[in-house]
């Protein structure tokens, strides 16, 4: 499977993916949601490691959004575990592997462990150019431009940029995502069709996949299929077919 998806021309650099379903994969097994979790985190490990053979060399996942605060503390709080959790238990192999890891969104609200924690993945990984992998957490669209603007804003206000140099190209320069291309490709499990505040900016072109896989069922031959059918569209861009 993995040499036919190579062979396709035009196939997504970058894939975003928007995890959902965790927490139902848990309830309809009579468990907490928290395993749903766990269970994804598992999922996204076979993800990394299947995009080398897939051609992907950006992949962007939507680990925790700035709305997710709303849920039940015990929730939040078992989240955040598990986020350190996963990258003390992943560090070493991601580095192994080839991958380097970034993160985006708001860290002012995350706790100083989780932070460094995330700081050092950066920096160990940062010589890595295998797999790019990006995990938004505490992150959304719009938190993500508000902050791109005051930014952009401020440097105006210190004299270090004109007004008449603000354009798309230069506030993208002020994003979370400055380091990426944007994505060819977002991906929606669970069956929900709705873009959750995710990539808002940078997924005015891509292509979008919602599939009612929940995310700890969602394998890498699903993956890979819907990476074919990805091949076979054709992107304009608000241009005209030839």
């Amino acid at each position: 499977m993995a040499k036919d998806i190579n062979e396709i021309q035009g196939g997504p650099d970058h894939v975003a993916i928007i995890m959902d379903g965790n927490g139902r994969w848990a309830t309809q097994r009579g468990r907490p949601r928290l395993l749903g979790h766990h269970a994804g985190a598992r999922r996204v490990r076979e993800m990394v490691e299947a995009c080398p053979d897939f051609g992907v060399k950006y992949l962007t996942i939507f680990a925790f959004s700035t709305e997710n605060w709303k849920r039940t503390q015990s929730e939040v709080a078992g989240l955040m575990k598990l986020f350190r959790r996963y990258i003390e238990r992943e560090t070493k192999a991601l580095f192994k592997d080839g991958v380097r890891v970034r993160f985006i969104g708001d860290r002012q609200k995350l706790d100083d462990k989780l932070v460094s924690l995330m700081d050092n993945l950066e920096l160990y990984t940062s010589g890595n150019d295998k797999v790019h992998l990006t995990i938004a957490l505490n992150y959304g669209g719009r938190d993500e431009v508000t902050r791109a603007a005051q930014r952009l804003a401020f440097e105006v206000e210190q004299g270090r940029l004109s007004h008449k140099d603000v354009d798309a190209e230069t506030l993208a320069k002020f994003l979370d995502t400055r380091f990426l291309p944007d994505p060819d490709l977002v991906i929606r499990t669970s069956g929900e069709a709705r873009i959750s505040n995710f990539l808002l900016w940078q997924s005015a072109y891509a292509e979008y996949e919602f599939v009612d896989t929940l995310w700890p069922d969602f394998t890498a031959e699903e993956f890979g299929k819907i990476l074919s059918n990805y091949g076979n569209r054709e992107r304009r861009f608000g241009a005209v077919s030839v």
